[in-house]
């Protein structure tokens, strides 16, 4: 039996992102955060909380696991313990040549 690609969802404009916390990332569906929001994401997906519910100011963002970068439409750092990864580096580097501001939040 074959299996069939996986098809992201279409996504509203603006409403595609990606949140990164120092060597971690997080692509997420969802209105660019605030830098308040954007700690408190962070704060959120950072730690396993097997069974917890994600709390009600929160829930207009999601991770998602498949997504095309060219759908990206912004990029928020929150400075983390480690440096970014070469990989998400390169792909930040790509979207500021797209024209995206990269928003750099203090933690």
């Amino acid at each position: 039996m074959a299996t069939l690609p996986h098809v992201p969802e279409p996504v509203s404009p603006g409403m595609l992102g990606i949140l990164v916390h120092g060597s971690n990332h997080f692509i997420v569906r969802g209105p660019m955060p605030s830098r308040s929001d954007a700690l408190a994401l962070v704060r959120h997906w950072s730690v396993i909380r097997i069974g917890q519910p994600t709390p009600p100011e929160l829930e207009c963002w999601r991770i998602s696991s498949k997504e095309y970068r060219e759908n990206l439409a912004w990029a928020v750092l929150v400075p983390g313990d480690d440096d970014i990864s070469p990989a998400v580096s390169q792909l930040l580097k790509e979207l500021s040549e797209r024209g995206i501001v990269i928003h750099e939040f203090s933690p």
